[in-house]
């Protein structure tokens, strides 16, 4: 249930984004470009909120997500380490 509503709101937050800014660009042209540019804006970032929400969930799935996180995590004790011994 939880990936649903992740996923949908990923997908939300991305028409909105696309939304304003087909209606920024249609807008340089004029007030009926400005609705289809909205209009078209939209509809591509609800699709590319929807793959992007994909793609993550299988890296998620993957472990590939947990062994960054650790690489990142080592890599920071190293620095701090070396960040002290100076």
């Amino acid at each position: 249930m939880r990936q649903r509503i992740t996923r949908t709101v990923d997908r939300a937050k991305y028409a909105a984004v696309g939304g304003a800014v087909g209606g920024a660009v249609g807008g340089l042209f004029g007030r009926n470009a400005a609705s289809s540019g909205a209009a078209a804006g939209a509809l591509v970032g609800a699709t590319v909120g929807e793959k992007r929400a994909t793609v993550d969930a299988v890296v998620e799935r993957s472990g590939v997500d947990g062994l960054v996180r650790r690489a990142r995590d080592t890599a920071r004790e190293r620095a701090s380490r070396r960040a002290e011994s100076e």
